[in-house]
């Protein structure tokens, strides 16, 4: 099966505790925190004082996305404050190889995320430098919007490269995942599910859950 990451982007804020609480309860396999600036994408977020709080009930490991200019600048402070993986997007990097580094330096898993109109060929100098590539399936910064269809063939693309360069590498899908296409993103071969409106939305997130990891 694969692994199912909710992301509490979407969650009740009101009811943060609760919402993290169903998510361990759960058959979530992480927690995924998208952490959004106002620059970079249309949208902010939360910071580190909710970082904190779900890092001190959440039970599941805190897959942090960050998509924020400038991401070097809080790397060290996202792990101190519990993220096991730090992602950060190809088009806010300078200095990719360098930022990528700097994470692993760290002692956590580090990802790299796409955006819909970002080719999968600008990775190959780092593929086998890093953990996961996470293929933004809708356009950053939103959560509820509908799925790309051409990120099946990036999706493909990026299984048949990652064969030479790295084959253990995770590919982790972000956007509009639901019951009905999360069969066929796995048979293209993405390994993590990221799942926000969907789970959260739904009148049962833990029987939802459970259904997106079955079907997966």
């Amino acid at each position: 099966m694969s692994l199912i990451a909710p992301s509490i982007l979407n969650a009740d804020f009101l009811h943060l505790q609760e919402q993290i609480e169903i998510i361990n309860r759960s058959d979530a396999d992480w927690i995924h925190l998208d952490i959004m600036d106002g620059v970079y994408v249309p949208n902010i977020s939360f910071g580190f004082p909710v970082v904190q709080a779900v890092k001190s009930i959440s039970k599941k490991p805190m897959d942090v996305h960050l998509m924020i200019v400038q991401p070097e600048k809080y790397l060290k402070k996202f792990t101190e404050n519990g993220a096991f993986n730090i992602t950060v997007h190809y088009e806010t990097c300078t200095h990719l190889h360098s930022t990528i580094h700097q994470i692993k330096d760290l002692g956590v898993k580090v990802g790299v995320a796409l955006n819909p109109h970002t080719e999968i060929s600008l990775l190959k100098p780092v593929l086998e430098d890093i953990d996961m590539v996470l293929i933004m399936t809708v356009n950053p910064g939103f959560g509820g919007q509908k799925f790309i269809h051409y990120s099946f063939e990036k999706i493909r693309e990026l299984r048949k490269i990652s064969e030479d360069y790295n084959p253990g590498l995770l590919i982790q899908v972000d956007g509009g995942i639901t019951l009905e296409n999360i069969g066929k993103l796995k048979q293209a071969g993405v390994d993590v599910f990221v799942a926000g409106t969907f789970v959260f939305k739904s009148k049962d997130p833990i029987r939802t859950i459970r259904s997106l990891k079955e079907s997966s």
